[in-house]
């Protein structure tokens, strides 16, 4: 399938995707063919499969749940100062 840079840069992220399913683009620009798109071998997809299945698999591993992580509740207490002299706190001199 043909995608222009135009539209290849506009929805990245679903060509990406698709690639990675096995799609494969040709990019193209005023028409003409620059380069082309497409995912991994499928052993190098097997295998980050199996690599992620292995980390899970290990009681300290936390998968997480994709949101993005929190800030602490209560912001850390800092001195009034410089920058210096928050490196200097930071650093216990």
């Amino acid at each position: 399938m043909q995608v222009s840079v135009r539209e290849l840069k506009s929805r990245l992220s679903e060509y990406l995707r698709r690639a990675g399913q096995g799609e494969e683009f040709i990019v193209t620009s005023h028409g003409r063919p620059v380069g082309r798109l497409l995912g991994p071998p499928n052993e190098i997809r097997d295998s980050a499969a199996e690599a992620i299945e292995r980390l899970n698999a290990q009681p300290w591993i936390d998968p997480g749940n994709g949101r993005k992580p929190l800030g602490p509740k209560k912001p850390i207490d800092v001195p009034d100062g410089t920058t210096e002299a928050l490196l200097d706190w930071v650093r216990g001199e």
